[in-house]
């Protein structure tokens, strides 16, 4: 498996897993969990994200039950969690409304949550969830240093950042910010042309793509064109169209690293097919004209 190196300390794997839907899963039993873990490791898989508010703020704790019972697991992987988003359920059940809270304080405690949840000793990268709009760059930025300096972080990274937000937290951190998580995918690709992959190259910032698959409606109305596409091209070169998809982000010089999401281990276990399949420059573009219903200027 391919790796990426965010800085002197991390590199991940290509391909990333997502525990967003660990919870979603008719078997929550710590078997079934560590079955999809080895089943990402067995192909090279070793990176997996979470966030603490994954499954109600609990998606966290049942990766840790696993890693209770099965400690070894944890020297395979880097764990990738983020922290930010205030919802009123689960142990902000509390809260009034949602929101997102980037103060000094609220970090701390959230990552001393997810360290005692997770049952891991540090976390190999922190991102911030969304763009907070109280952020206080001078206090999120120290806070965020000092956890780098504490050793309970080794990385610091954002998701769904633009491009200055980014550069308004980068501004008062002396820790580089490595990774920016986005929504990247054939049917919602801007970020193609928007700016965002434009800078995180030009920043040399790492870039990781949510929803790779569009939640699975890549296959589906209302992406007919897109659809049909993709099944010609997949059954002309015998892969399947999901892997065909991710290949196609693949191929972008950002090397944008896929979080994929499943819960079905045959389903997991076909992940690394993507880097099987080498597009050329026609067909890559026959992708991005059928997802856009026109072709290039």
């Amino acid at each position: 498996m391919e790796r990426i190196a965010l800085s002197d300390r991390l590199d991940l794997s290509r391909i990333i897993y997502g525990m967003w839907r660990l919870t979603d899963d008719n078997d929550t039993s710590v078997k079934h969990v560590q079955a999809k873990i080895e089943a990402c490791l067995d192909q090279g898989i070793t990176s997996f994200d979470q966030a603490d508010i994954y499954g109600g703020y609990t998606s966290e704790t049942l990766l840790g039950q696993c890693l209770k019972q099965a400690p070894s697991l944890r020297g395979q992987m880097e764990i990738i969690t983020k922290c930010n988003i205030v919802a009123p359920c689960g142990i902000h059940a509390d809260k009034r409304l949602k929101h997102y809270n980037s103060s000094e304080k609220y970090i701390n405690q959230s990552v001393e949550r997810s360290l005692r949840e997770m049952s891991i000793d540090d976390i190999d990268l922190l991102l911030l969830h969304r763009p907070d709009p109280l952020l206080d760059a001078n206090e999120t930025g120290t806070a965020l240093d000092k956890l780098v300096q504490s050793g309970k972080v080794k990385a610091i990274g954002v998701s769904n950042f633009r491009p200055w937000d980014i550069d308004l937290l980068q501004s008062r951190m002396s820790n580089k910010l490595v990774t920016n998580q986005i929504e990247i995918s054939l049917a919602e690709n801007s970020a193609l042309t928007n700016g965002d992959l434009a800078h995180l190259q030009q920043r040399r910032i790492a870039s990781m793509a949510w929803s790779p698959l569009a939640g699975g409606s890549l296959f589906q109305e209302p992406h007919c064109d897109l659809s049909l596409t993709l099944n010609k091209m997949a059954e002309a070169c015998s892969v399947d169209t999901a892997s065909l998809a991710i290949a196609w982000l693949l191929k972008h010089p950002a090397n944008i690293m896929p979080i994929m999401g499943s819960n079905n281990i045959q389903r997991i276990k076909s992940f690394s097919k993507a880097l099987e399949i080498e597009l050329d420059r026609q067909s890559w573009f026959e992708l991005y004209e059928a997802a856009n219903g026109r072709e290039v200027a």
